[in-house]
């Protein structure tokens, strides 16, 4: 009877060659793309199991690929494609043993969508690609899912990484806690490290830093980390530390901000820097989100606003508070584009580009440099500055914020804007709490400091963040007061509550590479 079952389970393996007989080695297992539409519809949403989610890749650009790791070598006999309605006309299956050189193992043309259930095929990797060659439509690839069967060599990886070691908290606000933890060994190596809050996964990440957000003030958690292989094995999860968030007032909230944003591309082209700042935007999941100016290059014509800001920060527009920068004057008309793309709800919400905004017990402040930094011979105080006065003396928040795109100190390639003297000035009399600028593509955090940029407790924190994608300017000598320095592409994550505020700033592998003190408003 015994040898009678195993002939006709041969004979029914052969029958349905790549269908019955192989496993599925696909799912959740990790995932590259050349590109993603949105941090909606990336990678990993092809080999979750869940018809409703999808990858899609950039629209109107050929070629786009999706690439799955096995986790080993396998022998890959059928590959099946479930197609959202932007599915792919001509493309190809590819294998490969070290993720760089393929083999093509399917070629389809005159594809028609639906669903591609492709058996029989011959191939052996631990890495199966689909690369689309022509769309069926003029919009990107989108897969529901991408299933990929067959059989694992019986000599694959089962050894678990080492269960990581280190785990503690840092710069604990009411809302977050960055968490970092040292890096685990694997006889092959470690792909990344799942993060447990209450002993829930909230993530998975790349390094041994991550800053959880969200949370409730005065309320203690207890986190753990387990660390995984390329192969999906899970080490045990590391010993428990317990961080208790600071006491947050009901006001409390998180923003996110950069300057100099939108290069000329697209999240189509692999060095296009908006498209990931925006998914870090996504990650911080803000309140409100502010520009500090030059928000689209070159010269921020609407065409060039509507086809590349708005395929990456534009998801976030209707929580913006932008303001200007000295791009946005090279329109013609100056300001055309932002005007229009912004519309006057959003840009100009008092009937000028400057004008404030409340959350919380909070007052923001946002000014338009470009009327200061430019030659002017006028006699008369400009009009922003006395409704900057006006605007501080009718406050009754008790901590205060503004933003402009000119630096008063800067210590990157422009350097310090003495135009810009007359709002610090102000600024810095009104006790303001917080200044951020863009204008010099670098990362600054300074000290509080006085009108003249000495050190003093009684001063504005100013940070520079033109980090938002455009290239970066190298830095030069650092001014006294500078507390850190970066040349670095990433996003500012403002944690405030109703008597404090605590600056981050969150590089483009979602790591903390700056965490300020938590300040008490003046």
């Amino acid at each position: 009877m015994l040898s009678l079952m195993l002939v006709v389970g041969v004979s029914v393996g052969n029958a349905t060659a790549g269908t019955t007989a192989d496993v599925l080695l696909s799912r959740q297992k990790p995932v590259l793309t050349s590109s993603n539409e949105s941090s909606s519809f990336t990678g990993d949403k092809a080999v979750d199991g869940n018809t409703s989610t999808r990858w899609a890749s950039a629209e109107g650009s050929d070629p786009q690929w999706i690439r799955v790791d096995l986790g080993q070598p396998a022998s890959v006999s059928r590959v099946k494609l479930t197609w959202e309605a932007a599915y792919g006309k001509a493309y190809r299956i590819e294998v490969s043993d070290d993720g760089t050189n393929f083999t093509t193992i399917k070629s389809v043309t005159g594809g028609n969508g639906a669903t591609d259930d492709l058996t029989g095929l011959s191939g052996h990797g631990r890495f199966v690609r689909l690369v689309g060659t022509q769309r069926g439509t003029s919009y990107g690839y989108s897969l529901f899912e991408l299933e990929a069967y067959g059989t694992l060599d019986s000599s694959g990886d089962t050894q678990a990484p080492s269960v990581p070691t280190g785990l503690t908290a840092t710069a604990v606000t009411a809302t977050t806690a960055n968490l970092s933890w040292t890096a685990s060994t694997d006889n092959v190596g470690v792909s990344g490290y799942d993060v447990l809050r209450d002993g829930v996964v909230v993530t998975t990440v790349s390094g041994t830093q991550y800053n959880d957000s969200g949370l409730t003030g005065d309320t203690s958690y207890q986190y753990s980390v387990r660390a995984r292989d390329l192969a999906g094995n899970l080490s045990a999860a590391s010993a428990p530390i317990t961080v208790k968030t600071a006491v947050g007032g009901t006001g409390s909230f998180v923003l996110a901000a950069a300057g100099d944003i939108a290069d000329q591309c697209t999240a189509s082209s692999s060095d296009c820097i908006h498209p990931k700042t925006a998914n870090l935007v996504d990650l911080i999941k803000p309140a409100n989100v502010i520009t500090m100016g030059d928000n689209q290059y070159d010269d921020a014509h609407l065409s060039d606003f509507q086809n590349y800001y708005d395929k990456s920060w534009g998801r976030f527009k209707s929580i913006t508070k932008p303001i200007p920068g000295n791009h946005e004057t090279y329109d013609d008309p100056s300001y055309n584009g932002y005007d229009k793309y912004f519309g006057s709800a959003i840009a100009k919400p008092l009937g000028k580009r400057y004008y404030s905004w409340e959350k919380g017990n909070w007052h923001f402040i946002a000014l338009d440099s470009n009327d200061f930094v430019k030659e002017s011979k006028a006699l008369a105080e400009p009009a922003q500055l006395t409704w900057l006065k006006a605007d501080l003396a009718a406050n009754t928040k008790g901590c205060i914020a503004a933003y402009y795109h000119h630096p008063r100190f800067s210590s990157g390639d422009h350097g310090d804007n003495a135009g810009a003297a007359q709002l610090w000035d102000v600024l810095v009399g009104a006790k303001v709490d917080l200044v951020l600028n863009g204008h010099d593509h670098h990362y600054e955090r300074f000290l509080p400091q006085n009108k003249s940029g000495v050190a003093d407790p009684n001063g504005p924190v100013e940070i520079i963040g033109g980090t938002g994608g455009k290239e970066l300017y190298p830095p030069k000598t650092a001014h006294p007061t500078t507390a850190k320095l970066l040349e670095t592409f990433g996003v500012l994550k403002l944690s405030m509550t109703d008597t404090t505020f605590q600056s981050q700033l969150i590089n483009l592998d979602q790591q903390v590479l700056d965490s300020s003190p938590t300040y008490t408003c003046h």
